[in-house]
């Protein structure tokens, strides 16, 4: 049988995605946020114990298999249960591997745990299966587009000149969710395309099946009903004449709407059960990120030397170039690409941490690259048509973005990109290199430790912008029976838990984006420190609510009774949320018997350029 060269070609990138996969196998597949969209099956199927009520065994399985530094993948309810921070969906795409990876462990005695070997190269050869079947829909889709040729050269450039390669085969743990959202925005262009061809129930169920679970994976991911509901939409008698479709096919659209809400009311059932509710921000246990609806960072999300889309992954220019010939050429599509592309970028620049973590490029796009896929074969399709100096030009420039990627996903393997402190200044530092020097790290922004455990070892590095404190002389609730300095300090006790506290807005400690807060105070214990306990505390406030929650704890310390004591210590900045966001210290009394408290201060170290 002969086999055509788009065939050939489709294979031979199969081939290369597995070898990639296995070259650059994690040592953990389940671990980071993949543990934390992992965790349902285990406690669900093994422990019995979906709200973690014993939550030793997270730390049991933590210390065995060493799967996060912070357990950030739930939060703890007041009740005691803990609510999974991450929702269902890709479990449930997980779960024929995980149940591969339980009999295997069963089978050839490894602990079935959910955690041990059959269960990580279960959901790693998943991972490998998900991405095939990604990478061959898309291909069935593109050829329903373009020529051969066409949908040869995007898939080459969907792999080879985006981020795509990094986060699905090398650093992605190809568990992640932008495999399998790749993966099934490739199968909703399909089967939206199967639909629309044939009316027939089977594809409209498959498309409610597949859209029902790429929400539940990531809930701002419903915008991809917006692909299948204004497919074919090009006017207003297009819009009447697919309104109309729908009431033929009221069934099947029912049908649609059933599905979603049964696949949905799994999650809302989860949430009623551990927290008493059917919706839930299981995101609320840390105020500090969020969505940013009312000013989104669209700019830095596309421009930014940090995370730039633009400057990291420059082909998605030549893919929007793609949405004037769509517009011209298939406009029966062209609105619900445009609609999905819009919405996209502005829900993904809405999110307050939109460098989305350790990641090369824009990662929080890479579920859209089917659909980019579409503007890139049309962009290439013009480009074809084109005089022969126009087309070696075109060719020329799309062939130097390529070789860029590659170049720069090498710099990112070898550290060069950094993936998460990247500035203007340290890039064209190091443009071109494979190797950095210590003059160039120093343009980096600062360093942040994963556990929130910096130190302050540079102070050469700044000056000193402001100082505060609070010497409790002319305050109301002063005491004046004891005092480090002045007349009076502030007494704490069963009656008094906190102290008043010094409160600054971001904006006001420094313009840059980090600062250094050194806190020093003054205490007087009056009886032993573990029976009578406080803390000096330090976060950030968004709405009300503490981010970013440091305390230096008093049995940590050696502490003198019926003396003064100095106490100590630095605090990096986080990125906070909105520049209007307190900077808050205080004293947190937690026993009954008297500690006083006396100057209270707090100094601002910013860089000095």
């Amino acid at each position: 049988m002969k086999i055509n060269k788009l065939t050939f070609f489709i294979g031979l990138i199969i081939l290369f995605i597995i070898l990639n996969n296995l070259v650059f196998r994690p040592f953990n597949i389940l671990c980071w946020d993949v543990f934390g969209y992992y965790l349902y099956l285990p406690f669900k199927f093994l422990y019995h114990d979906l709200g973690l009520l014993n939550d030793s065994v997270i730390q049991l399985i933590n210390d065995k298999y060493h799967n996060t530094v912070t357990f950030y993948q739930a939060m703890k309810l007041p009740s005691g249960l803990y609510v999974m921070k991450y929702t269902m969906g890709l479990a449930i795409f997980y779960s024929p591997f995980f149940l591969i990876g339980h009999i295997i462990a069963i089978l050839f005695n490894f602990p079935a745990d959910g955690f041990s070997a059959p269960y990580q190269y279960s959901i790693f050869f998943g991972g490998i299966i998900y991405s095939i079947i990604g990478i061959i829909f898309l291909t069935r889709v593109l050829r329903r587009l373009f020529k051969d040729s066409v949908v040869i050269s995007v898939i080459l450039l969907i792999i080879f000149a985006t981020n795509y390669l990094v986060h699905i085969t090398m650093y992605g743990q190809n568990a992640n969710s932008h495999n399998y959202l790749f993966t099934a925005y490739s199968l909703i262009l399909w089967l939206t395309i199967k639909w629309h061809e044939t009316y027939k129930p089977k594809y409209a169920i498959l498309l409610a099946v597949i859209c029902g679970l790429t929400i539940l994976s990531r809930p701002s991911e419903v915008i991809c009903l917006l692909i299948p509901f204004f497919w074919q939409i090009k006017n207003y008698a297009s819009f009447k004449d697919k309104l109309q479709l729908y009431f033929k096919y009221k069934f099947q659209v029912l049908m649609f709407g059933a599905i979603l809400l049964a696949i949905g009311s799994m999650q809302f059932i989860y949430w009623k059960i551990y927290t008493g509710k059917f919706l839930f921000n299981s995101y609320g246990g840390n105020p500090g990120e969020g969505f940013e609806f009312f000013s989104p960072y669209t700019i830095q999300v596309l421009f930014s030397f940090r995370k730039g889309w633009f400057i990291y992954t420059p082909i998605m220019l030549f893919a929007f170039w793609g949405l004037y010939f769509l517009y011209k050429r298939n406009r029966a599509i062209f609105f619900a690409i445009l609609l999905y592309v819009v919405c996209n970028l502005y829900i993904v620049s809405s999110w307050s941490s939109w460098w989305y973590a350790q990641c090369f490029s824009q990662r929080g796009l890479i579920q859209s690259y089917p659909i980019m896929a579409i503007l890139l074969g049309y962009s290439l399709t013009w480009l074809n048509e084109r005089k022969v100096y126009a087309k070696v030009m075109g060719y020329l420039i799309i062939s130097l973005l390529l070789f860029l990627n590659i170049y720069q996903t090498i710099q990112f393997h070898y550290g060069i990109i950094d993936g998460d402190r990247m500035t203007r200044a340290y890039y064209f530092a190091t443009f071109g290199k494979l190797h950095a020097t210590e003059q160039d790290k120093k343009l980096l922004m600062v360093n942040r430790a994963f556990d929130g455990k910096e130190k302050f070892t540079n102070e050469n590095e700044y000056h000193i912008t402001l100082q505060k404190e609070l010497d409790f002389e002319a305050t109301n609730v002063a005491d004046s029976t004891k005092a480090f300095c002045g007349k009076f300090s502030f007494k704490m006790d069963s009656s008094m838990i906190y102290s008043p506290a010094i409160e600054i807005p971001y904006s006001m400690l420094t313009s840059k984006d980090h600062a250094w807060v050194r806190v020093i105070a003054y205490v007087l214990p009056t009886s032993d420190v573990k029976s009578n306990p406080f803390s000096l505390v330090v976060h950030f406030s968004h709405k009300g609510r503490a981010y970013n929650y440091r305390a230096s704890d008093s049995d940590e310390q050696n502490l003198a009774l019926n003396c003064w004591n100095k106490i100590q210590f630095d605090y990096l900045t986080p990125e906070v949320r909105q520049k209007n966001d307190l900077l808050r210290v205080y004293f947190w009394h937690r026993g009954k018997k008297p500690v006083y408290i006396d100057n209270l201060s707090v100094t601002i170290f910013e860089k000095t350029d």
